[in-house]
């Protein structure tokens, strides 16, 4: 299928090492599904579950085994019979089983944790991986905490467990303590001076604690390594390992400096990001490489408008080919008049004028400097704004309200219109803020309709949201509907009223009044 020299097996630890991480524990069921999407996107192994740990990881390894049948199935245990014993049988129904065994070989495990010496430990490698061998076709070995482990002993460490059966050697960076330049040499000096070692598969399990698992693992690909672990969302003990998506993707990317090869089909990527994420209740980070919310999203305005030129000035990878549907363009502060537009034509508004874009960016302006997240029904909703007036009539205008409202005084407002071109002030109280502001719109400008529907209603999320008002009134024959969306409620209704008031001067019989006389002389109409 591929050639050995450049076909690089991905080791899926999310079910082991990644449940490990504190509060990420799973369900049977939950593993279950997690292990199916990993057979169908192309993991080489899945390392189902620590058996001898307890009852429920064996079960997990067992039942794992049973289901999948393309995935090679893999379970840990430690350097002791029992261990081995245990994930021997939990193997049992898997189609290719893979016993993984480890030992810690550096000095401060060894005197503190193990309590045992060189020879020991070299006996211990010995016996587990030649029990495994017994056991299984297929046995990895590890070297826990390899990095900070002594070069020589490290030597004598591989080589005892190449000699001893082994098939994959993995040199893990169990605590993030290494560099890529360092790893690169360790693995290097591993290769090229072990006997026999081009008879086994090197591994690489970088963890994250100083941010270079991802580093650390490709620079091991250089030096030799062919096999990687690592886990969907980085996920695992304490900062997490290295992420799948980003080991793989980097493959893909950067080909031409990682002439390498995997069998992940990466547009499952993103679905097994969720997966794992509802089973975990682990949110992934929005600035998440490949799989975060914000990995396709750009906001700067420069961006926005590199982006609709070509997608290539801003994105290094299409978001298909990781199972995005597309880049979002999130409309913010930052954004430009050019994206405002583009937005607007995938919402549906490709055919309003220039004037009506232009006083729907204002508005979007003034909104994206109060809220964080801009979402498409707010967009929407200014366009509605502006499109509510008819651009010949705009009789009437809220240049500026302030409300007082709050127990033990009566609400009151202040209010300042432009009526037909006269600026006209008042102040009014009401049996509550909006009475106190709909009584000003009629002090301001006097006319008689009836009110019948005021609603209020948030179309968007969170405690900034922005609300959508809409008010109808009635005269004779002749009903209108305003609307108008603010993230200040009171704002809202007084330019929905208004936005309804100038539609019922339009709909009135009598246009040509606005014609023949002055504007500013018309007062009480109705």
């Amino acid at each position: 299928m591929n050639s050995k020299d450049n076909y690089i097996k991905i080791f899926d630890t999310t079910l082991r090492d990644g449940e490990q991480s504190p509060g990420a524990s799973m369900s049977l069921e939950e593993k279950i599904q997690i292990a199916e999407i990993f057979d169908e996107m192309g993991v080489d192994i899945i390392e189902a579950g620590f058996p001898i740990a307890s009852n429920g990881d064996f079960e997990s390894v067992k039942e794992v085994s049973k289901i999948i049948k393309n995935v090679q199935v893999c379970g840990l245990s430690r350097a002791g019979q029992k261990d081995i014993d245990r994930a021997a049988e939990a193997l049992k129904y898997a189609k290719n089983p893979r016993i993984h065994t480890f030992i810690s070989t550096s000095p401060v495990h060894m005197q503190y944790k193990l309590q045992m010496n060189e020879e020991q430990v070299l006996d211990a490698i010995n016996f587990s991986v030649s029990r495994a061998r017994n056991l299984v076709d297929d046995v990895q070995w590890s070297a826990e905490d390899a990095t900070r482990t002594d070069r020589d002993f490290l030597f004598k460490c591989v080589d005892m467990a190449i000699s001893s059966g082994a098939t994959t050697i993995n040199i893990p960076d169990t605590v993030g303590y290494t560099t890529p330049d360092e790893y690169f040499e360790i693995i290097s000096s591993l290769i090229n001076n072990i006997p026999n070692s081009d008879k086994v598969v090197f591994s690489t399990h970088c963890h994250n604690d100083l941010g270079l698992a991802v580093a650390n693992a490709l620079s091991g690909l250089s030096a030799g390594v062919r096999q990687i672990e690592c886990t969907i969302n980085g996920i695992g003990e304490r900062a997490g390992n290295a992420a799948l998506e980003e080991i793989v993707m980097a493959i893909k990317t950067r080909d031409d400096l990682l002439p390498y090869e995997t069998g992940i089909k990466t547009e499952l990527i993103s679905k097994a990001s969720k997966i794992v994420s509802n089973a975990t209740g682990f949110p992934v980070q929005f600035n998440k490489a490949i799989v975060g919310k914000n990995a396709f999203a750009h906001e700067s305005g420069i961006h926005q408008d590199g982006m609709l030129k070509n997608r290539e000035t801003y994105e290094i990878m299409t978001p298909e080919s990781v199972g995005v549907k597309k880049t979002s363009l999130v409309m913010g502060k930052h954004s430009g008049r050019h994206a405002f537009k583009d937005k607007l034509s995938d919402l549906g508004y490709a055919d309003v004028t220039d004037d009506v874009v232009q006083a729907a960016f204002g508005k979007f302006k003034i909104l994206a400097d109060k809220k964080k997240h801009i979402y498409d029904e707010d967009i929407v909703a200014l366009v509605d704004d502006s499109l509510i007036i008819d651009n010949k009539i705009n009789a009437i205008n809220l240049k500026s309200l302030k409300v007082f409202a709050g127990t033990g005084e009566p609400q009151r407002a202040e209010m300042t219109l432009d009526v037909f071109g006269d600026i006209k002030h008042t102040t009014q109280t009401g049996d509550g803020p909006v009475d106190a502001i709909f009584k000003c719109i009629k002090e301001l400008y006097p006319h008689d309709v009836k009110l019948s529907l005021y609603q209020v209603h948030a179309v968007t999320e969170g405690t900034d949201a922005q609300a959508t008002v809409s008010v109808k009134i009635e005269e004779n024959d002749r009903t209108t509907v305003g609307q108008s969306a603010d993230t200040d409620t009171l704002v809202a209704s007084a330019n929905a009223y208004l936005n309804a008031l100038n539609k019922m001067l339009i709909k009135r019989e009598k246009k040509s009044l606005y014609k023949n006389i002055e504007p500013k002389k018309v007062k009480g109409v109705f």
